[in-house]
């Protein structure tokens, strides 16, 4: 058993590592053919090569007004995201407990589900500021996905465990330590995946519809009225960038945090 730990640990580094390489050769493959592509089209309006989007985001990058639009839009799009977390876990967690707390909910996160985004951001133009838009936008859309994915979480809990519990008249605390939160990390880690790059893509487009001061939706808004393409793509590549650093980030320290909960 002592050889074959290390052995498996470097199996699984040798894994990561050709799955890093692999992604690295489809990026560049992508990126290949995107230049071929506005090279064939010789259309900078329709199509500008990623060289040129480059040189932009460089030109972009060392003005502070970049830095205070990613800031703004950063700020406000993730404060809609954790609420929505909050939130979504306080209230699947009640409903796994009570079935009548779920059936009243259920409507209000199917008509949350159903409809468009659109339709939310004109609507909600009517009640909020155009500042604040982006904060409830993104909450509207991570809360039905957290909510929905916990709550399977909580329904999929084990319970012999849970019996078991009881049994030995378990603490609440180390009821939600030891058999709620291992059962439920999975489902928690689908939601904060989906949501989070659903939560920008609502967020920027509250902006580019709300147009507050200072926002990366302005930012692109304006682009599309100059018809910079240059601004237009280095913007979206910035967007894109923002959006899977945080990702991976807010998802190395979920595991982070349970790996900590194991161990203590």
């Amino acid at each position: 058993m002592k050889i074959q730990k290390p052995l498996e640990e470097s199996f699984q580094g040798k894994i990561s590592i050709m799955e890093i390489k692999n992604k690295a050769a489809a990026v560049f493959i992508a990126l290949l053919l995107w230049q071929l592509g506005a090279e064939a089209l010789n259309q900078e309006l329709l199509l500008v090569s990623p060289l040129k989007v480059l040189v932009r985001l460089k030109e972009l990058i060392i003005t502070g007004d970049f830095w205070l639009s990613v800031s703004y839009s950063f700020i406000r799009i993730l404060s809609g995201f954790f609420l929505a977390l909050l939130v979504g876990m306080l209230l699947a967690a009640l409903a796994g407990g009570h079935k009548l707390i779920e059936i009243l909910l259920w409507p209000y996160i199917s008509v949350i589900k159903a409809t468009p985004v659109a339709s939310f951001i004109i609507l909600c133009l009517i009640w909020l500021d155009s500042s604040s838009l982006s904060i409830f936008i993104s909450f509207l859309m991570v809360l039905p996905v957290v909510y929905t994915n916990i709550l399977q979480g909580i329904k999929s809990t084990d319970r012999g465990l849970l019996e078991m519990a009881e049994v030995f008249k378990m603490k609440l605390f180390r009821k939600l330590k030891y058999i709620y939160l291992p059962q439920v990390k999975p489902y928690l880690l689908s939601a904060c995946t989906l949501s989070l790059g659903l939560c920008w893509k609502a967020g920027i487009a509250a902006e580019v519809i709300g147009m507050p001061d200072g926002s990366i939706g302005e930012r692109l808004y304006e682009a599309k009225i100059y018809l910079s393409s240059q601004d237009l793509f280095a913007w979206t590549v910035v967007i894109i960038v923002i959006s899977l650093f945080f990702e991976k980030l807010f998802l190395w320290g979920v595991r982070k945090a349970y790996l900590h909960l194991e161990r203590g």
